[in-house]
């Protein structure tokens, strides 16, 4: 199963050209999850081809403009284009308030349901899940609520060998096997015990994308992102800057490759740059330095997860 994120916006609060505001797609199966949408994200989408209506649900990590800005437009767009699904969108309070007011004073009528589902952004806890992902809360520390977001996929299925099985296997005992069930004796046909460690394959363990929007420096959130294939942290300064980074609650370049080497993640996935550098380099290499491992969130960006 696909577990792949693209990343339409990898700017900060001042727009530039060439930098767009936070927003990114994760792809798990047939499920499309939308983290974040500052201005333009639908333009983004459009960009890459990405099919509205395939968006199952929204994220939204802070009620700051360059991250939820273009939820108006894009809900608008989805309605004009004849969307009958349900919609939810995740977020911290106030995010209903603003959609709810933006659509009384347009006098807009949306073709389908939105619902909310506010968090608590000081919380770690499960906010939603599927059949495809469970997603967890992350406390940020930013000038407003704030909350970043795990998102792990449930557990897959063993693999049947099927020359190891023996026939006759109805459906129910076949899908038994796959959760990793044994099968007792069937003393209709002399079989023994069927141990599904003899007929198949272990599932790969469930793959994990934390997604750490604004923030302060948390070493604190090491344990919470422990050993995730993929680690995105915002990356706003250098670290020459660290003094500034404190004072408008955001992080460097380095900060980040520091949790990603305490929690021992996989990969690290850097972005949210300040208009102030024009060129992304020194961040990759300041994070580099400490973690090499690490990429630049850069605009269109796809990333497989897990991916060696």
């Amino acid at each position: 199963m696909n577990f792949e994120l693209q990343i339409l916006g990898s700017g900060s609060a001042t727009p530039m050209v060439g930098r767009h505001p936070t927003a990114q797609v994760l792809a798990v199966g047939e499920g499309r999850y939308l983290l974040d949408c500052g201005e333009g994200t639908q333009l983004r989408l459009l960009e890459h081809r990405r099919r509205f209506s395939t968006l199952r649900v929204v994220f939204i990590s802070h009620l700051h403009g360059d991250h939820f800005l273009g939820l108006f437009g894009l809900l608008s767009t989805m309605s004009m284009q004849g969307r009958q699904e349900p919609l939810l969108v995740v977020g911290p309070w106030g995010i209903e308030q603003m959609v709810t007011a933006v659509g009384l004073h347009s006098q807009q009528q949306l073709g389908y349901d939105v619902t909310f589902a506010p968090i608590d952004t000081e919380a770690h806890a499960l906010v939603y899940e599927d059949a495809l992902v469970r997603v967890h809360s992350l406390p940020m520390r930013h000038r407003v609520p704030c909350a970043g977001y795990l998102f792990e996929e449930q557990p897959r299925r063993a693999r049947l060998l099927k020359e190891r099985l023996p026939e006759g296997l109805l459906a129910t005992e076949l899908s038994q096997l796959a959760q990793g069930h044994d099968l007792p004796p069937n003393p209709a046909t002399d079989r023994p015990v069927l141990l599904h460690a003899e007929v198949s394959v272990p599932a790969p363990a469930p793959r994990r994308y934390a997604f750490c929007s604004d923030t302060l420096y948390q070493p604190e959130l090491a344990e919470l992102v422990r050993g995730v294939e993929l680690l995105y942290h915002e990356a706003t300064f250098l670290d020459e800057l660290r003094d500034r980074a404190t004072q408008t609650h955001h992080s460097t370049a380095r900060q980040a490759a520091e949790l990603a080497q305490a929690a021992g993640v996989g990969q690290l996935l850097i972005g949210h740059f300040s208009s102030r550098y024009r060129q992304t380099e020194a961040h990759l290499l300041e994070a580099q330095a400490l973690f090499p491992n690490t990429i630049l969130a850069t605009e269109g960006l796809e990333i497989v997860v897990g991916e060696k």
